[in-house]
């Protein structure tokens, strides 16, 4: 991985060549800024971004079933199917 400033962005020419996963960092700050993904790992990074996505909402749908399950029935109530 290679470490850019956002001056670096501004010769886009030589920037934008690279094959490798670049982190911005705000030069005056130090603080990172964010990541560029070049073309030729765009399919990879899709595909991690939604296994990352999907794996984030089944831990989600998973704490929402253990609460409905905590959750008793009472009379006059309709269930939610969980089991």
């Amino acid at each position: 991985m290679i470490q850019a400033t956002l001056a670096d962005l501004r010769q886009s020419s030589t920037f934008f060549q690279t094959n490798d996963v670049v982190k911005i960092v705000n030069g005056r700050k130090k603080e990172e800024i964010g990541y560029f993904v070049p073309i030729t790992l765009q399919e990879t990074f899709e595909n991690f971004l939604t296994t990352l996505q999907q794996e984030k909402k089944k831990q989600l749908l998973q704490r929402i079933a253990h609460a409905s399950k905590k959750d008793p029935i009472e009379e006059g109530t309709v269930d939610d199917g969980i089991k």
